[in-house]
């Protein structure tokens, strides 16, 4: 079988966006649209990508030469529906720290104008022990800042040469706090009143909001090559549905006509209504459940949610805990969760329970934790959201050497005691046991998941 290589010519762009991260999100959400937005619109653009690890999924692509295909795959109002569209939009994969001399030379690429990125929650973070003189620097923000003051004293500071930002990683005011960081790294870092007033008037930081479950290569990506004639090791799975909202002081849809494409962009002066109630529905949900399901022994979320017991757990916890806490009418928000559901459900993607506890700690913290303190102010109990926690901590424990997450943070889960856990502000941002009757039903359910099992407590909480 010939492979994409072969099937698909290459076609050379300018490159008008740098990516930080070479994750399968991007590539089936943000790359899409921009292939899409090539292909609809005649947008004249290519994009850059930088990779922060060595994985085979971005090995794949850079040997691909940025080529793969996307597979749309779901179900929309209980139909099936199956698309398939070839990307070329991505022009290289570098990585920053292996090929530092042509990352940096991105930086003074006259035609660059977007920066793009998901580098998860715990990406847009402060680094106090980062260095400017690293090559590059460790975190995100260093890099950006860095990258973004290269930049500025090449074209000697020429106000048609900043950036337009946009951060996919989901947290609240994405794009304003990771300006901030910016900033507060040039006077850490020293590089003078001239770059920083520059980052403030020649560059543009969005707030957006994305929301699209991509899955990377499904189980059955041999089969679709068949159908598709080409082999791809780089292929990505997603759903159909997707929305991007973006709210940003610059013009973007005059550079970048999303919109007018047909896409599913929304621009807003208030992504707060969208950004609620998706973080909360679909992403609480995810972070709810995923840890217990897990410890019962499920590998994927499709079969988590049709299972009966995790299926009642999810739709009380919706129900009773997260849907309450969100100012919105609730003829819409039923609507709204309800398509979740079925987006969990979806016979075609095989969404890895494990894939999801990535960070799970800030997951959890930027997720569920807001929720239970809307739940405490309304005098409304959290059982499940407790139980969320409970079963976290215990998949932590049980299973650490399968974790991702931050050091400090492993280290405290993995090694000490549950009342010790909550009370860590370094991971919670306060001390949980403030919470009313919180920490209290932490503890019982974890302990009870250690005698009772965490299917019988599923069970008992969707009841």
């Amino acid at each position: 079988m010939q492979t994409i290589v072969q099937a698909i010519p290459r076609q050379i762009r300018p490159v008008r966006a740098v990516q930080f991260g070479a994750g399968v999100f991007l590539r089936g959400f943000a790359d899409w649209m921009l292939e899409e937005l090539c292909e609809r619109c005649g947008w004249d653009g290519s994009v850059a990508v930088v990779k922060s690890t060595s994985r085979a999924g971005a090995e794949a692509l850079r040997e691909q030469g940025g080529r793969y295909t996307v597979a749309l795959r779901g179900l929309a109002h209980g139909a099936p529906v199956e698309e398939f569209h070839t990307v070329q939009v991505i022009d290289r994969v570098l990585s920053a720290s292996q090929e530092y001399a042509q990352y940096a030379a991105l930086a003074l690429c006259p035609t660059l104008r977007f920066v793009l990125s998901n580098t998860t929650e715990a990406g847009i973070a402060p680094d106090d022990g980062d260095e400017f003189a690293l090559c590059p620097p460790r975190s995100y923000p260093g890099k950006l800042t860095k990258f973004l003051y290269e930049r500025a004293e090449h074209f000697d500071y020429a106000p048609d040469k900043g950036l337009i930002v946009l951060p996919c990683e989901l947290i609240e005011r994405n794009g304003q706090t990771l300006r901030e960081l910016v900033l507060r790294n040039a006077v850490r870092w020293g590089l003078g009143p001239r770059f920083a007033g520059w980052v403030e008037h020649s560059c543009a930081f969005a707030d957006t909001l994305v929301d699209r479950i991509v899955t990377g290569s499904p189980a059955d990506a041999p089969a679709l090559w068949q159908r598709l004639g080409y082999r791809d090791e780089a292929l990505v799975a997603a759903e159909p549905y997707a929305l991007w909202v973006i709210s940003c002081s610059a013009d973007i849809e005059r550079e970048l006509p999303l919109q007018r494409a047909g896409l599913p962009v929304i621009y807003t002066d208030d992504l707060e209504p969208y950004r609620m109630r998706k973080v909360r529905v679909l992403n609480g949900a995810h972070t709810a459940f995923v840890p217990a399901a897990y410890l019962a022994g499920f590998s994927i979320v499709r079969d988590a949610v049709l299972d009966a017991d995790f299926a009642a757990f999810l739709r009380a916890a919706l129900d009773r805990e997260v849907l309450p806490t969100i100012a919105q009418p609730r003829a819409e928000l039923d609507a709204y969760a309800a398509g979740v559901l079925e987006r969990f459900a979806n016979p075609y993607i095989d969404h890895q329970l494990l894939s999801i506890c990535l960070n799970s700690v800030s997951k959890w913290r930027a997720r569920i934790l807001p929720i239970a303190l809307d739940c405490a102010a309304l005098g409304l109990r959290a059982p499940r959201l407790a139980f969320s926690l409970a079963a976290l901590i215990a998949l932590y424990k049980t299973s650490p050497d399968r974790m991702q997450d931050d050091p400090a943070a492993l280290d405290c889960l993995i090694h000490r005691d549950v009342p010790e856990i909550l009370r860590a502000r370094a991971l919670w941002g306060m001390d949980l046991t403030q919470i009313p009757g919180f920490s209290a039903q932490v503890e019982d359910w974890f302990a009870r998941i250690g005698r009772q099992g965490v299917r019988a407590c599923v069970k008992e909480l969707g009841a």
